[in-house]
């Protein structure tokens, strides 16, 4: 076991869905106190700025590509512990909501370093609040699932199975890349005209969402090119969502 500072520790920082005012006020504390900070591709670089003296490595992963793989990212940990620093590991959302958080708690538990984790808001309520999507309606929508669109493999989720037969809203994380696959799993259990929604960028300026069923999203969005990061939207919470991808609009203008 590699020996550690006895006054380092480590915090788990929800940098939340994009919008820097959406950072907790324990998570900004606990970055202006960081000696160094990890930080992920979903985070918004904003933040760094909240701390000028900090050591700042970055560490995102996207899909097709990886600047360090999760075991460099523990050993990183490790590594800035045996000096008496305030490590943060800044990750977009909530670290606990499919951030892999549990690897790093572990990392930091087998080598006894102290470690905290700070809660951020997720991507998926995010979206559904700024989208003004209901995930919860009383009398329509009365649960809620979030579903990664992909398993360690890349193959499909196969809770997603499960989801796609249920009444409640379901909500897609990372299963952009999987749209095609995902709306035919829907359709297996949904009629054609189920609702479905996309937003991309969640809570950022660059925001884009599509609206659509399942009979015609996937045609939608091979026009509107939406990609990650994305967040997939199935049932009645959907159908909130009246906008369109701006050159669709200009498009459905020329058609007029």
């Amino acid at each position: 076991m590699k020996s550690f500072n006895q006054k380092a520790k480590i915090t788990l920082v929800g940098a939340g869905p994009g919008d820097p005012e959406l950072l907790t006020l324990k998570g900004l504390r606990a970055i202006k106190t960081a000696d160094v900070i990890l930080y992920d591709s979903l985070a918004n670089p904003e933040l760094l700025d909240h701390n000028p003296y900090a050591h700042k490595v970055f560490v995102g992963k996207r899909k097709g590509y990886q600047r360090f793989s999760q075991d460099q990212i523990n050993s990183l940990l490790v590594d800035f512990a045996k000096f008496p620093y305030h490590i943060v590991r800044l990750k977009g959302g909530d670290p606990m909501v499919f951030g892999r958080a549990m690897e790093e708690i572990e990392t930091a538990r087998a080598h006894n370093i102290p470690v905290e984790v700070i809660p951020g808001i997720s991507s998926y309520a995010g979206a559904a609040a700024y989208q003004q999507l209901p995930i919860t309606e009383r009398g329509v929508s009365r649960s809620f699932w979030v579903v990664t669109g992909t398993d360690r493999d890349g193959q499909l989720s196969k809770d997603l199975a499960l989801a796609a037969q249920s009444s409640a809203t379901v909500i897609v994380l990372m299963g952009m890349s999987k749209l095609d696959e995902i709306v035919q799993l829907f359709s297996q259990h949904k009629p054609l005209d189920y609702p479905v929604s996309i937003v991309q960028n969640a809570t950022r300026p660059d925001v884009r969402s599509l609206s659509g069923q399942l009979d015609n999203i996937v045609a939608l969005n091979t026009i509107a090119q939406l990609a990650s990061p994305g967040i997939l939207i199935f049932g009645a919470a959907a159908r909130h969502l009246d906008t369109i991808a701006p050159h669709l609009a200009t498009l459905k203008t020329k058609e007029q």
